[in-house]
């Protein structure tokens, strides 16, 4: 219930642009728990106790966001932040939101590189890996259940895994297909491909925002038809003058310029999160370019889970393991060649989202509509279900019979993947606690099993 306005709080100050880019640098390093606990993070801290947005305007941007490709937290602080002080806002929001994880991401693949065939890094790691198949189940498991509302939806992600389980198809048509069996369906069934509704409760009011529900809209977030077309060529023309410059410099079928392109894609594929883009990434990172192994991938996903930002972020391990594996600069300048990928690889899968924002958001705050979910979108939610399935039973297949089905089974891995998806499902443990208590059993049973022998 809202407060009596004799009880209302004051409203707060305007907010400097400074004070906001301090807060948006010390969101870069505090956003862990993935895309609903950074949201939730932002919520608390924006809406609840700074005040610096209304519940309204925050859904508003929130229900925006989450119709786009890409990493809809960060977006979300690129639309807050462009809100409140115009493009640099948004840009410095959506920048700080990534930064630090990209110089966490690279440290920490770097140290993985030299030092993962030490026994202890090594025991660390072999406790990991099966917490992440727990953790990719899960994440289908909770996708799933808010997804899959009826069984026209279930049959939907039943198709996709065997689309690309049993028939090998690339992520891009299984989307493209899903999304045209909702686009007809939208037709003929509506109300089996209607949208649910977020988590977040959009009726309670913590009192006068800085952006509050009726304040009006700022010169800088109004739409105009020239300041759309500056935009769109300013994002495009950056994007070719980045890829110009690595097929000059590298051929078109250089490791960078391949690096550009492929992730490029990627960017607009991750509806439905980094889960859903995981796939895709995987069979080009590992299965078409060769940049890393299949285990590598898990590792990879294991700092991804324990580092700050978006999970998404895990395409900057992609990309410095692939410019180290190919050797871009010669064998003397290995972490030259990593860091590089890794920047490449954050370029092009971030520049979509700057570029959604800034374009489309002035027409959504024009409209001040919920914006939903539309039929396509649900019937791709559906596909990226089943898609998710099926890398968590690749990832289950290399860390439980990492020599095949003819070597051993690793038992020890598949009791902590099975405690590790019954602590996430019954005891709501947190990701980051749930890697590291596994990395501490992996630890020590590697410790073991060298007393052992």
């Amino acid at each position: 219930m809202s407060e009596t306005t004799e009880h209302a709080p004051a409203p707060p100050a305007p907010v400097s642009f400074w004070e906001a880019f301090r807060y948006w640098l010390k969101l870069g390093f505090i956003s862990f728990g993935g895309p609903a606990g950074q949201i939730s993070l932002m919520h608390q801290e924006l809406v609840e106790r700074r005040r610096w947005i209304s519940e309204q305007r925050f859904m508003h941007a929130l229900n925006y966001t989450m119709v786009l490709p890409g990493p809809e937290a960060q977006q979300l602080a690129i639309y807050i932040g462009w809100l409140m002080h115009g493009t640099w806002g948004g840009i410095v929001a959506g920048t700080l939101f990534v930064l630090p994880s990209l110089f966490i991401l690279m440290a920490l693949t770097w140290i993985y590189l030299i030092y993962s065939e030490i026994p202890a890094v090594a025991g660390i790691l072999y406790g990991i890996k099966p917490a992440v198949t727990a953790i990719i189940i899960f994440a289908a498991y909770r996708i799933g259940s808010r997804a899959l509302r009826n069984n026209l939806l279930r049959i939907i992600a039943i198709l996709a895994f065997v689309a690309i389980f049993v028939f090998d198809l690339p992520f891009p048509y299984i989307v493209l297909s899903a999304g045209l069996i909702g686009y007809t369906g939208a037709h003929f069934m509506p109300d089996k491909f209607q949208a649910g509704k977020h988590a977040i409760d959009s009726s309670h009011s913590y009192g006068p925002a800085v952006i509050d529900n009726n304040t009006p809209v700022p010169e800088h977030a109004r739409f105009k038809w020239s300041r759309f077309i500056v935009f769109a060529l300013t994002g495009l023309s950056s994007w070719f003058a980045v890829m110009s410059l690595l097929a000059v410099q590298f051929d078109w079928d250089g490791t960078l310029t391949q690096m550009g392109w492929f992730f490029t894609k990627a960017a607009l594929m991750t509806f439905g999160g980094a889960y859903a883009v995981l796939p895709y990434v995987f069979q080009g990172g590992v299965e078409h370019y060769a940049w890393l192994s299949a285990t590598q991938m898990i590792d990879g996903l294991a700092l991804g889970e324990t580092t700050p930002g978006p999970l998404i972020m895990i395409v900057a391990f992609v990309g410095f393991v692939g410019g180290w594996t190919k050797a871009l600069f010669g064998g003397d300048l290995l972490y030259l060649a990593g860091i590089a990928g890794a920047i490449t690889a954050t370029f092009f899968t971030f520049l979509p989202s700057f570029l959604f924002i800034l374009l489309g958001a002035p027409a959504v705050e024009a409209t001040r509509h919920d914006i939903k979910f539309t039929a396509p979108l649900t019937g791709i939610t559906a596909a990226v279900v089943g898609v998710i399935v099926n890398l968590a039973v690749f990832f289950a297949y290399h860390v439980l019979w990492p020599n095949g089905f003819g070597g051993s089974f690793e038992w020890f891995s598949a009791v902590i993947g099975i405690l590790t998806f019954f602590a996430l499902f019954k005891f709501k443990v947190g990701i980051v606690t749930a890697i590291c208590a596994c990395a501490t059993v992996g630890f020590g049973y590697s410790i073991l099993l060298t007393h052992i022998s």
